[in-house]
């Protein structure tokens, strides 16, 4: 991990500040929507508006950077998204918010696709499995720490859409100076969705069910908090504990997902989120319980994507694994996109727990489809499974290729060591 600190630091650094200012700013306007007086169904607008820049970034980002290099494509988009940041509290209109939301989603993609191709590129063979976790307890930790930041000033005032906008400012400048230089960018052309769903159904309907789950809990968590009545802190807490359920089940699910069938896995992880979600939903709680619930739904739903991830790749070739994965991002990328509608609609009639409900119906959904797969096709032997890795469900196609890169070199290795171990018995 030092080798890896020492090679990428200025990386990580500005990736963790990029985060604060992206945690804090989806949970501030949560509230400040609520201050503003703006329906639910106009935050789920506001709050979906990302996601669709994202996918929009995440299309668009590659030829932007092959186009005119990392270097430019930082510079302009880091003053788009302050300037965007900042119009918030200038102009506190619905329209103009989801505008905003769509040009920052746009440029968080290109941001993340840029920054992750030079850490790509500064990673080696040796350490990328470490690189890779370390992102990712990057990217949770900045989103945890940003809601601690809420607190800083009033949500009705100027202030907390200032600190995000110099966290993003500032964020660009360790990565900008760093010695690392820029790496050659190429993408991988993406699977077809028709060859993807044939190569693993419940990959693809995974991947598009837990998009909708994601954006829900980054998305829309702070707009059911003011819609239940809770306090800034109280809110704070409650999109904290998401991502820290999140962060600290990512790696006994994933050791679990290398000794038995990941489909069991799933339909359990699935069931056990959403019973916790119905919690709140059939009993009131008090918020130490709502805490848990919160804690148990990230833990529960956010490492499925990376168990979705590695239980495609068991049915992929080798060659075939970068290619799915701008299928899954898309399809990903879809269900964000109509998750915050969903449930603005659904929280319009049914009340605050209609966030609740609606993540609760998505497990739901997964854990059936995957016991229906269960009964279609017998899974691989766990010895023949690929290992899983941890992966951020606002992975760009550049870190979803860092990803399958560190499981194409796993695979490589244990083949390796099966094929030394046959000629020592021979």
């Amino acid at each position: 991990m030092i080798d890896v600190l020492k090679g990428a630091w200025a990386l990580f650094f500005g990736l963790f500040l990029l985060m604060l200012a992206n945690g804090l700013q989806g949970t501030l306007l949560g509230v400040r929507g609520a201050i503003e007086g703006f329906s639910t169904l106009q935050m789920s607008f506001v709050m979906s508006a990302y996601f669709v820049g994202f996918l929009g970034g995440s299309q668009l980002a590659p030829a932007m950077i092959r186009r005119v290099g990392h270097v430019r494509v930082f510079a302009a988009l880091a003053s788009l998204i302050s300037a965007a940041l900042l119009l918030y509290a200038v102009a506190p209109d619905p329209w103009v918010w989801t505008l905003m939301r769509v040009v920052i989603g746009f440029c968080y993609s290109a941001v993340y696709v840029t920054t992750e191709s030079w850490l790509n590129n500064a990673a080696t063979n040796e350490n990328r499995g470490k690189t890779l976790s370390f992102y990712m307890i990057v990217q949770m930790a900045g989103i945890v720490v940003a809601q601690s930041l809420m607190t800083v000033g009033d949500p009705a005032g100027f202030l907390l859409f200032v600190i995000p906008s110099v966290l993003v400012s500032v964020s660009f400048a360790p990565i900008l100076l760093s010695v690392t230089p820029a790496p050659f960018f190429e993408r991988t052309k993406p699977m077809t969705l028709g060859a993807l769903y044939r190569v693993s159904p419940l990959g693809a309907v995974g991947a598009f069910l837990l998009g909708g789950m994601f954006a829900a809990q980054f998305g829309m968590s702070a707009v059911y908090g003011t819609e239940a009545g809770l306090t800034v802190p109280q809110i704070s807490l409650f999109v904290s504990a998401i991502f820290a359920g999140s962060l600290v089940m990512q790696y006994p699910i994933g050791w679990l997902s290398d000794q038995m069938d990941r489909r069991v896995l799933i339909a359990a992880l699935a069931a056990i989120g959403g019973v916790a979600t119905l919690i709140p939903v059939l009993l009131p709680v008090p918020f130490p319980v709502l805490l848990g619930v919160a804690f148990a739904l990230g833990g529960a739903s956010n490492p499925l994507y990376s168990l979705v991830l590695a239980y495609t790749n068991d049915y992929l070739e080798v060659e075939d694994m970068a290619a799915a994965s701008g299928g899954l991002i898309f399809l990903n990328g879809l269900g964000a996109s109509a998750g915050p509608l969903a449930i603005g609609w659904l929280m319009g009639r049914a009340g605050p727990n209609g966030f609740f409900g609606f993540v609760a119906i998505l497990l739901f959904i997964f854990a059936a489809y995957a016991l229906y797969r269960m009964t279609q096709r017998p899974t691989p032997d766990v010895e023949e499974t690929g290992a899983y890795a941890p992966v951020f469900a606002t992975a760009s196609p550049v870190a979803f290729e860092l990803t399958q890169e560190a499981t194409i070199e796993a695979a490589e290795q244990a083949a390796d060591r099966t094929e030394e171990g046959r000629d020592d018995a021979a």
